[in-house]
């Protein structure tokens, strides 16, 4: 069976109450759930981590380096200046999707930049909580 890593970054444990006209009413938990759902009518199973620390979303990004087939993170905040993020994803060498509840696009201008995009195969912005499912049929189904 596959298993699928699934990452999110700082804040994002605040989801449904950080600024929710923005980030939407769900939690990561709901959204965790809707992914399990999903995961198992696909086949998959997943592996969850949030994390407000950069080193380890690394070390488990290294951990699951063997034992799972793909990566889809959300990076917040790291999205725009992580490196060691974007070496630990290239040096696994796992597909990863990268996720974003907004468009970061049409952000404010620092968060426009991804740093981790150039290792994504697919980037999934402005879709909220349905941009995750979109990743986890994207990984199970490459």
């Amino acid at each position: 069976m596959k298993r699928i890593l699934v990452l999110n970054g700082p804040n994002l444990n605040l989801l449904g109450e950080r600024d929710p006209g923005l980030y939407g009413a769900k939690t990561l938990d709901e959204i965790n759930e809707e992914m399990l759902a999903m995961a198992s009518g696909l086949g998959v199973s997943l592996e969850f981590l949030q994390s407000n620390h950069e080193g380890e979303l690394i070390d488990r990004i290294h951990d699951g380096r063997k034992r799972c087939s793909g990566i889809i993170i959300n990076p917040g905040a790291l999205t725009h200046y992580s490196y060691s993020l974007h070496d630990a994803l290239q040096a696994v060498g796992l597909p990863v999707v990268e996720v974003h509840l907004t468009d970061i696009s049409k952000r404010e201008e620092w968060r426009r930049r991804s740093v981790i995009s150039p290792v994504a195969e697919k980037v999934i912005s402005g879709k909220g909580p349905a941009g995750y499912l979109e990743a986890l049929r994207y990984i199970a189904e490459r």
